[in-house]
């Protein structure tokens, strides 16, 4: 099976409204790194009234161009996909300026509690204090002149994420759960491989045409990328269940071999995303190690966990 065929060709126009999309432009936050790529996408969504979807961080530049690209027009919902810093924080300010209602999954949470002497690695990267004025069940809509917004639980990335669906268009903001430049980072206890697998299940489900994400340029063909992002994660499942039935007990051991091409700078998040599949792993009974599974843990196979 083929993984994604991953799309960097992407030209931020950073504090610039680019249209994307019919009713719908992108902002992008001049925030690159090796985890937002050339930086965070806020979207509008309408013409007279609208939706502003993951205001982003707290910006002063971004503030700046999204009441610049908003003058004239009534902003009556601020919808946020999740509650990383990049996503979220601005989402208070802008309220304040616009009156718009704040809409999201709910406040941000671990997929999991922690375990006995577990230290969350993204704690800082979490906005604990953001609290939508809607919280917005799966399925739950907001709508404004001539938009409707359906609400989609995609949880994995993150517990709360949550993608939105532009009724009639067959466009999804897909924010963090679906990217063309690269894979979701799924990393415990913030988020959870099993989650995320059911997550791209779910939006396999449905007939979509265009996913407008978090990070980077449009995915323009969501059903074969979702397909070719299923067998991607399989794929590594497989290579750290062959890492472990090959004697590597050790994350670090399995993250040499299996990220051996990554960018160092990545591999403490590679870590985290082999220890979402040996937590997914042992759930599935494959994989043995004392007590919960953790970055420091030995891992081996279990009796007939080969298969």
């Amino acid at each position: 099976m083929q993984g994604p065929d991953f799309d960097l060709d992407f030209k931020p126009a950073h504090g610039e409204a680019v249209t994307v999309a019919d009713g719908v432009q992108r902002i992008t936050v001049n925030n690159p790194g090796p985890f937002t790529f050339h930086g965070t996408n806020s979207y509008i969504v309408g013409g007279r009234s609208v939706a502003v979807i993951d205001p982003g961080p707290d910006d002063e530049a971004h503030f700046q161009a999204l009441m610049t690209a908003l003058a004239g027009r009534e902003v009556t919902h601020i919808a946020v996909s999740h509650t990383h810093r990049d996503h979220s924080p601005l989402a208070q300010r802008l309220k304040a300026a616009t009156g718009a209602t704040i809409v999201g999954e709910g406040p941000h949470r671990a997929a999991r509690p922690l375990h006995e002497g577990e230290i969350n690695p993204f704690a800082e990267s979490s906005d604990m204090d953001f609290s939508p004025d809607i919280v917005l069940a799966d399925g739950g809509r907001i709508e404004g002149d001539g938009w409707v917004l359906t609400g989609l639980a995609t949880p994995g990335h993150t517990a709360n994420h949550m993608a939105f669906a532009l009724e009639g268009t067959g466009t999804v903001f897909s924010a963090d759960h679906v990217m063309a430049w690269a894979t979701t980072i799924v990393a415990p206890p913030d988020g959870a491989m099993a989650d995320y697998m059911a997550s791209l299940e779910k939006l396999l489900g449905r007939d979509d045409r265009l996913y407008l994400p978090g990070h980077g340029g449009p995915v323009v063909e969501p059903a074969s990328f979702l397909r070719g992002l299923r067998a991607h994660r399989r794929m590594r499942e497989r290579a750290v269940l062959e890492r472990v039935r090959a004697g590597d007990g050790k994350i670090p051991d399995m993250v040499k071999v299996i990220y051996a091409t990554t960018d160092v700078r990545l591999h403490g998040a590679a870590a985290l995303s082999v220890l979402a599949h040996l937590e997914d792993l042992v759930e599935q009974g494959r994989v043995e190690t004392d007590g919960p599974p953790s970055l420091f843990g030995d891992y081996r196979l279990a009796p007939g966990g080969a298969g």
